[in-house]
């Protein structure tokens, strides 16, 4: 079966950020499943990243706790659904969604046209992200450029892999995820470890003293760039059903009040969303 979409509904869902979300609409699109079986199951599956960033698992109940993982729950309540999280990782979270082990992402994946080929994504962003990186002090290293020839760690699959390449020179080395780049860098394997910023900020502000010879000192963050909901490409209804979500994340100040309750401030683009939801009264 085959749906098209009209060209107001399109109109409707490029209305948050119109230099991304307007392209990721082919004029025929699968018709959707997954809100179906969302639905007929009872219980919405998101997969999310439990790295220590935007979530972990709590040491008493061992049960997944953090940003993402209450952003997915309250995708469930807006959904009228029971919520099930499924850690993934970096190299699995793509394989994950196409398998169908889970029906979203909301796992520190930024927006770039390399998935927006293989995914769909939910319009509207729900934070803008860029990269940060952490280095020893006394490396030397105080800018982007400073990078250049020299050994870098990412996590596999990171979307700074490219920039850090082909603007920086950088020697990239790619880990299962951020533990384990960070780990190679207090081993001497790279110079820096480049991952998201609130990642960075968040060790970097421990009071563990874990990260007190390391720094982040570049002037500004690597690409930054929408974060959004990922789900299984042409998925349009669930894209629909969560972009109306995501607008009343922003109308309703619950995704500062997240960001907040989690160390990780808010960004200006955040602020600037909230201002413009609040005033349009989520439209």
């Amino acid at each position: 079966m085959i749906t098209r979409i009209s060209q107001r509904a399109r109109a409707l869902l490029c209305i948050a950020s119109p230099a991304i979300a307007c392209f990721a609409w082919p004029g025929i699109v699968q018709a959707d499943a997954t809100l179906d079986r969302i639905k007929a199951r009872g219980t919405v599956v998101v997969g999310v990243v439990l790295d220590g960033t935007y979530g972990a698992l709590d040491p008493v109940t061992r049960k997944p706790v953090g940003y993402n993982v209450e952003l997915a729950e309250s995708l469930a309540s807006h959904l009228g659904v029971k919520f099930e999280a499924v850690e993934v990782t970096p190299p699995n979270r793509v394989q994950f969604l196409q398998q169908g082990k889970v029906d979203a992402l909301i796992a520190s994946m930024q927006y770039t046209k390399e998935r927006d080929e293989i995914l769909s994504y939910v319009p509207t962003p729900f934070e803008e992200t860029g990269g940060s990186a952490m280095v020893h002090k006394g490396s030397g290293i105080h800018d982007w450029k400073d990078l250049r020839d020299k050994p870098v760690c990412v996590s596999q699959g990171s979307n700074y892999t490219k920039p850090l390449i082909e603007q920086y020179g950088a020697q990239v080395k790619a880990f299962n995820g951020m533990p384990e780049a960070l780990l190679a860098l207090r081993g001497g394997t790279c110079v820096a470890s480049v991952h998201v910023t609130p990642g960075i900020q968040a060790r970097l502000a421990s009071t563990s003293g874990e990260w007190k010879d390391y720094e982040s000192p570049m002037p500004t963050q690597l690409i930054p760039s929408p974060s959004v909901i990922w789900v299984r490409k042409g998925q349009t209804d669930t894209v629909a059903a969560f972009d109306n979500i995501v607008k009343d994340w922003h109308r309703t100040g619950f995704l500062i009040d997240e960001g907040n309750k989690w160390h990780m401030p808010p960004s200006q683009q955040l602020l600037e969303w909230h201002r413009q939801y609040a005033a349009n009264n989520g439209n």
